[in-house]
Order: C-alpha cells, then structure tokens, then sequence
C-alpha cells in the first residue's frame, strides 16, 4: 500500500504599503521645440501695371482679333493676312 504523502501548504502574507500618489509633473517648457522662422513669401510673378498689357495677353488679344477678321471676311483670305491686319489694330488700340 501506498503512503499518503504530507502536503504542506505555504501561505504567503502580503505586506501593501500605501505610498501617498505623487501627481504628475507638469511638462516643463524646456521640452518645447523653438519656434522655427518663418520663410519669406516666395516672390510673386510681377504683375503688369495697370495701363501695360503683358507679352502673352497681348498675343491672345492679336489671336481673338485675328479670328474676328477672318470671320467677318468669311474665312475667304490668308491666315497671315488677318494676322497682320490684327495686329495693327492691337498696337493702334494698346499705344492710346
């Protein structure tokens, strides 16, 4: 027959000690990044002044004029012919 083996049981205490909770430390400002400069703004295309007509604006102007003329005409001339006569017409308007 088998003997019964002793069993001994460990009990264990536990020892809680309360500490007073310390409240969390407010962030200090030496963590913030320094403010960064700012860029200058980046240089603006310069814009024409008022009574002058920029390079690209004035050709869409002699190309509309230019269409007109020929559809006036019915279409019947040469391209080149209405280009010029627009032209003409855009300097004569632009120089006043």
């Amino acid at each position: 027959m088998a003997t019964p083996k002793a069993t001994t049981t460990k009990t264990t205490t536990s020892k809680t000690t309360t500490a007073a909770k310390k409240p969390a430390a407010p962030k200090s400002a030496a963590t913030k990044k320094p403010a960064v400069a700012k860029k200058p703004a980046a240089a603006k295309k310069a814009a024409p002044k008022p009574g002058k007509v920029g390079p690209e604006e004035r050709y869409r102007m002699v190309e509309v004029a230019a269409y007109f003329l020929a559809e006036r005409n019915g279409f019947a001339g040469s391209p080149v012919d209405y280009w010029t006569a627009a032209e003409i017409q855009i300097t004569k308007l632009l120089s006043k």
